[in-house]
């Protein structure tokens, strides 16, 4: 498609990312705030592949101390067992509890991994300005952006662990430094869906006016 697309680029229109209120963008272009909300207006998220790529860099070193890093430590009858993600699951599985399991190892496991393989293929194929298939990159995005929410259950298995056993005399399991690293690779994962702007991956579909990513 050409710059004479029926988008909101060709109509020079912008909308508001906090209230959604769409507004004429000026022209010649110049610095412009919503007059609704007063917050400043982009055409696209500023410095978003870059940003992107920082926290996702983060996310990718903290998730190897958050897997090599006991997640909880439980103290019974004077034993004391401590238990990373993987070996966390490994231990539901041998104790019959394999719903637990298998949620722990996807939300744990799974999920943090694909959401870094699909925001780095996204990154990778707006900064090579690829044109092909951009309805299904932006399911992607949606995908990742959607299942990041539920990559804390690991997270909030342990806090309720914590919270239930605290309360008897016979275990005590606490969080472990894994559980804290894991939490900052969920945080940065999600910053870094959210910084992203999946605009980009139309940019060389409906128009031919490039945009600066970074």
């Amino acid at each position: 498609m050409t710059a004479s697309a029926d988008t909101a680029i060709a109509r020079d229109l912008v909308a508001c990312h906090t209230c959604g209120l769409v507004s004429r963008w000026p022209s010649p272009p110049r610095p412009v705030r919503c007059p609704r909300c007063d917050v400043a207006l982009h055409r696209r998220i500023p410095r978003s592949v870059s940003r992107t790529w920082a926290f996702l860099a983060a996310a990718v070193m903290l998730y190897v101390p958050a897997n090599l890093f006991p997640v909880m430590r439980v103290t019974s009858l004077g034993q004391v067992r401590s238990d990373t993600i993987l070996s966390g699951a490994e231990f539901l599985l041998a104790h019959g509890m394999w719903p637990l399991a298998l949620i722990v190892f996807v939300a744990s496991i799974l999920v943090p991994i694909a959401k870094i393989l699909i925001l780095g293929y996204l990154l990778l194929s707006v900064q090579l300005r690829s044109a092909a298939r951009p309805i299904d990159r932006t399911r992607l995005y949606r995908f990742t952006d959607f299942v990041g929410r539920w990559s804390m259950v690991d997270v909030f298995v342990v806090s309720v662990l914590v919270a239930l056993v605290h309360l008897g005399k016979v275990a005590e399991v606490e969080a472990g430094l894994g559980a804290l690293f894991f939490a900052a690779v969920v945080v940065l994962t999600m910053l870094a869906a959210r910084t992203f702007d999946p605009r980009l991956i139309w940019d060389n579909v409906d128009t031919d006016v490039r945009f600066a990513a970074d």
